[in-house]
């Protein structure tokens, strides 16, 4: 392999193995999306402990279940795709590499740079499978909540079935952000050049739409309002503590 080719992998991997530790070290204040929808959902937990009927929020994660099972679904579509070209013998190899834009490459790094992105691809298909396991435990958390328990189990449960959803989106991110990488991999197939511009792309896109974008400002502004605005119990939780006192 080129010099310029192992140089660029390197990059690559660098920014794919370190974005999550970077965009912690970023996020231990404010402005990150992933910190304040951390936040966010935490506080739907506690609103969910207190609401006297749990309905809205089992359709709101069945919405966000039913969206990881299609990206998952989509996901495999692609490594059977990759794979079909990796695995499928001298004939899919040569029926790719005889594509104009591609750059010139021996077969072996062909095949590495296939490998890159199906890599890439499953990494990001595990991602939803443990985002979809995990949004089925907090299925059942919110199913199970004590909803006429006195105020602190309340709140003590509402941390714990925020300690569940929390994982589980920011794993369903994961694996988006796992298509990005995946095409900034697949670039390479047209050469180094375009290989190390997608990945710079691909970061700065990313990091760009966590701290900088109008989403990011706006995320920001409803954590600041939840902030400041305790948690109200309703009146069927007032009716229960009279009655114990």
């Amino acid at each position: 392999m080129p010099i310029l080719d192992i140089v660029v992998l390197a990059f690559f991997s660098f920014c794919w193995l370190f974005y999550e530790p970077l965009l912690k070290r970023l996020g231990k204040g404010r402005n990150v999306i992933n910190t304040d929808m951390t936040v966010i959902r935490r506080r739907w937990m506690a609103e969910m402990a207190v609401r006297e009927i749990a309905l809205l929020d089992g359709q709101l994660l069945g919405h966000a279940l039913n969206s990881a099972s299609f990206f998952a679904s989509s996901n495999l579509i692609l490594i059977a795709a990759a794979a079909g070209v990796l695995f499928g013998g001298d004939t899919a190899l040569k029926s790719i590499e005889g594509l104009a834009v591609l750059a010139p490459a021996s077969t072996l790094v062909f095949q590495i740079k296939l490998g890159v992105v199906l890599v890439a691809l499953a990494r990001g298909l595990l991602d939803f499978i443990w985002s979809i396991r995990q949004m089925n435990y907090c299925l059942a958390a919110i199913g199970a909540t004590p909803m006429w328990s006195p105020r602190a189990v309340l709140e003590e449960y509402a941390e714990a079935a925020g300690a569940i959803l929390n994982p589980a989106l920011s794993a369903f991110n994961a694996g988006v952000r796992g298509y990005y990488f995946a095409l900034a991999a697949a670039a390479w197939l047209l050469g180094p050049i375009a290989f190390a511009v997608a990945t710079a792309g691909a970061m700065v896109l990313l990091l760009w739409r966590q701290r900088r974008s109008p989403a990011s400002a706006a995320v920001r502004k409803v954590r600041e309002i939840l902030e400041r605005q305790p948690v109200v119990t309703g009146p069927h939780l007032a009716q229960n503590d009279s009655e114990r006192l």
